[in-house]
């Protein structure tokens, strides 16, 4: 039988055991739809009592533009050494470590200033499940490889390229860049970062088909 969006919810909210907190990944190409399905599983799994799950993007460990200006990668924002790797890593053993212990605050990304901005995302005592979402959660160079170590599961977003990269396109020129430049941009660094993440599929413990795109966008969901 097909993968339904309840099916996803019920692995989601399996994780978690003996009382301590678990890390779900969720991977993919730019534009794969990661964000939409890390941010509709916390809003489902977490229902309008205390939070039990949390969500935190890898995109808040993008580096300033400040710093890639200095660094001389402004030009390929979103590839590996555009992020603080080694600081996402270390978040991930934190949020681990201190699943009873107070809030812990993770960076945000804006999109509208596509800037990092610190201490925006809590993740309070009570969430028993945090989903990560980004592009390189599989990957397996530099400090990259030490993200696989602390995630219970990775699935990966599989989506038809053509659709991924129409999604994008429209996302950047919804941020402000010209239907030229969004193209441009879609089909240059973000591709070359697309096929890099791409290679790294094989490594998910789940792919997730674009089949339950029609829930995920606001259809109905039994749980």
């Amino acid at each position: 039988m097909p993968l339904t969006f309840d099916d996803l919810l019920a692995r989601a909210r399996a994780l978690p055991r003996g009382g301590r907190r678990a890390i779900l990944g969720v991977a993919g190409s730019p534009g794969a739809g990661k964000s939409t399905l890390a941010a509709r599983l916390v809003r489902e799994l977490n229902g309008t009592g205390e939070p039990w799950a949390a969500h935190v993007p890898m995109d808040g460990f993008h580096l300033a533009d400040a710093e890639l200006d200095r660094l001389g990668r402004r030009d390929r924002k979103g590839a590996p050494d555009t992020f603080d790797a080694a600081g996402y890593a270390a978040l991930l053993l934190r949020l681990r470590e201190e699943g009873d212990g107070d809030i812990v605050y993770a960076p945000g990304f804006e999109r509208v200033l596509e800037q990092p901005i610190a201490g925006a995302v809590p993740v309070p005592p009570s969430a028993r499940l945090v989903v990560t979402e980004g592009n390189y959660l599989l990957l397996e160079t530099g400090a990259w490889a030490r993200v696989r170590s602390h995630l219970d599961e990775v699935w990966f977003c599989g989506l038809d390229e053509a659709e991924r990269v129409r999604r994008l396109t429209a996302r950047h020129e919804r941020y402000g860049k010209s239907p030229a430049d969004a193209a441009a941009w879609a089909l240059g660094p973000d591709q070359r970062n697309a096929d890099l993440v791409a290679a790294t599929r094989h490594r998910a413990d789940l792919v997730v088909p674009p089949v339950w795109g029609d829930a995920l966008r606001g259809g109905h969901s039994s749980s």
